[in-house]
């Protein structure tokens, strides 16, 4: 199952799939943002541009899922909700990528993880395990 893109999204997933991490920083106050989204919700401008940031960040929640929604899904799966390191108003949720549970606060690293034809999940692992994304 591919992900529905949108007219905020889609150039993010092309840029996730091509192995980059970013977000949006709004070109008037510098606002960085996660998701995209046309307007800058500090100061309502339109201006923006994609901004690299450190593929890390701390676990703010998590949830353990016993529902498989998709084929092929196993049971049970930890998906994490994670604030950026380098853009504190930005979470991003993806698969816990951890041999253990998640820590709350723990640091973590971003883990891209290729699907599909040009789609790029990110997921995320304890920073102490070592590597980075790819």
């Amino acid at each position: 199952m591919r992900p529905l893109t949108d007219r905020d999204s889609e150039q993010w997933w092309e840029r996730t799939a091509a192995g980059e991490f970013v977000v949006q920083r709004c070109d008037s106050c510098g606002t960085l943002r996660f998701p995209a989204r046309a307007y800058c919700h500090r100061c309502r401008t339109r201006g923006w541009r994609w901004w690299p940031v450190a593929p890390a960040g701390h676990v703010e929640s998590w949830i353990v899922s016993h529902q498989p929604f998709l084929p092929g899904a196993t049971e049970p799966y930890v998906v994490v909700m994670v604030r950026l390191t380098d853009a504190a108003e930005c979470v991003m949720y993806g698969n816990w990528r951890g041999a253990r549970q998640p820590v709350a606060g723990e640091p973590v690293r971003a883990c891209l993880t290729t699907v599909g034809e040009g789609v790029t999940l990110v997921d995320w692992a304890p920073a102490d395990d070592g590597g980075g994304t790819g």
